[in-house]
């Protein structure tokens, strides 16, 4: 039986509802009047649930899409402004136990090199990170107990946030690894972790233990009930998403949603961040092979569809995908993207980027400079802001300022202040050229004179050698 208030995986992602909402969605995609009705709902800014959602992405009237897409561009100015977060992966292992069909650590892939990095491999690792400017990083590794066992992992993070390199630091790490104990999720709290990432990869039980076929991951209900547990342990900031090109993209789109009502029901609070990653070429995969590809057009209107039923949550895209098609979903919903990543364990510390330890292509390989740069002439800010994680505003206190509108006051004055530390510290002099206009006329879009003034000052002592200052 579906219930969103469930603490059963079966039951808050529920197959016969996912089936019944697709079938709804199918006999009313072509019911305008419907259509309108969701469409003036999602305007409220309060978001769809997932059964309203679907027949809009069923939908393929092309004035409706349009609709579609000039809303979600407007509800993510509403709510996230023009910043952009950056962020880098690190990769810390790729020993796995898992025998994944589409990820090139798969156990039995014999084509690939296993590493895994030292604690003074991830200080080089860290410092070649703050060398190009950045202040936030997402950890991976494989799930391995003997070679990545969680105390690794604790160690790794007091390495990360203990190094400080000329005026480098790296402020939040976020945490992607496998599912755990509530006991171990304490202790990633205790570290000091921001979000803890996990994807489904697919919500279809079927699926999802066939593409899983051997490992501790094979557990479908023990995945899905994870960020049940995160949260139980005390961590108040979880990312969710799917990998989309595994499984029909509705079904994965349905059950994403119900799983952030889920969150929302028995929380408090839905997921911090929804990533929306699809299938890439890796050593030893081929993405053919899964024969559900999707196409960039359903792409956007999946980000711009996700970003009007989860109007408050923060979404993710990587490297995975090229330019043009960042460029495109950027401004229909993406609030968060990564810059100058490597994916492969011990990458950064490499003049040369390594194919052959990577967990996925990397189609967009700009610099990170250059993606600083590329962001400002599109108008974004570009940020390295990591203020809400560390002054307390996680969880359902972030949600509440999200949703009211109130964080832009604290968010816009800190991405002008942590760019401007990156334009002093890590720009290239076109990026320091285009960033002081730009922060010049992003001061004159601060409502409150006050708030101008306290900005410059602070702009002054950045440029003085003060670093980390926030609100």
């Amino acid at each position: 039986m579906y219930s969103p208030k469930s603490m059963k995986a079966e039951e808050f992602i529920n197959d016969k509802e996912i089936k019944e909402t697709l079938k709804y969605a199918d006999e009313n995609k072509d019911n305008i009047k419907l259509v309108n009705d969701i469409i003036k709902k999602a305007k409220l800014r309060k978001g769809l649930n997932h059964r309203e959602a679907s027949v809009l992405l069923a939908c393929g009237n092309k004035e409706k899409i349009n609709e579609i897409y000039e809303l979600a561009e407007q509800i993510k100015k509403d709510f996230y402004g023009n910043r952009i977060v950056m962020f880098a992966p690190l990769y810390l292992s790729n020993y796995c136990v898992n025998g994944c069909l589409y990820c090139p650590y798969h156990f039995k892939n014999i084509k690939i090199p296993r590493k895994k990095l030292t604690q003074e491999e991830i200080k080089k690792e860290v410092i070649a990170l703050q060398d190009m400017g950045h202040k936030r990083l997402a950890v991976e590794a494989g799930e391995d107990p003997i070679n990545n066992p969680i105390e690794y992992i604790l160690e790794s993070i007091k390495t990360i946030y203990s190094i400080k390199h000329k005026n480098g630091a790296i402020r939040r790490v976020n945490v992607n690894i496998a599912a755990t104990t509530v006991e171990n999720y304490k202790k990633l709290k205790e570290v000091g972790i921001g979000t803890y990432i996990l994807f489904q990869e697919t919500y279809d039980k079927v699926s999802y233990e066939r593409l899983h076929p051997t490992g501790p991951k094979h557990d479908y209900i023990y995945h899905t009930e994870a960020m049940d547990r995160a949260m139980e342990g005390g961590i108040d900031d979880v990312g969710i998403g799917v990998l989309f090109g595994l499984d029909k993209y509705r079904y994965e789109f349905t059950g994403l949603l119900m799983h952030a009502e889920h969150l929302e029901a028995v929380h408090g609070v839905g997921p911090h961040t929804i990533s929306v990653p699809r299938v890439k070429k890796a050593n030893d995969i081929d993405p053919t092979e899964f024969d559900n590809s999707l196409s960039d057009e359903m792409f956007c209107k999946i980000v711009a569809l996700i970003r009007i039923a989860v109007p408050y949550t923060g979404m993710i895209i990587s490297t995975r995908e090229n330019q043009e098609i960042r460029e495109k979903i950027i401004k229909l919903g993406i609030s968060q993207i990564s810059g100058g990543s490597r994916t492969s364990v011990g990458g950064y510390t490499l003049k040369e980027r390594p194919h052959d330890t990577e967990q996925f292509d990397v189609s967009d390989n700009r610099t990170l400079d250059e993606v600083v740069n590329w962001l400002m002439k599109s108008g974004y800010i570009p940020s390295f802001c990591t203020a809400c994680y560390r002054e307390g505003r996680t969880g359902d206190r972030f949600m509440a300022l999200c949703k009211s509108g109130q964080i832009q006051n604290c968010c816009h004055p800190n991405a002008i202040m942590t760019l401007k530390e990156y334009l002093v510290d890590y720009a290239s002099e076109d990026t320091k050229k285009i960033g002081n206009e730009l922060i010049e006329k992003e001061i004159e879009n601060i409502g409150k004179d006050s708030i101008k003034d306290l900005v410059r000052e602070q702009l002054s002592k950045i440029e003085n050698g003060t670093r980390d200052l926030y609100f």
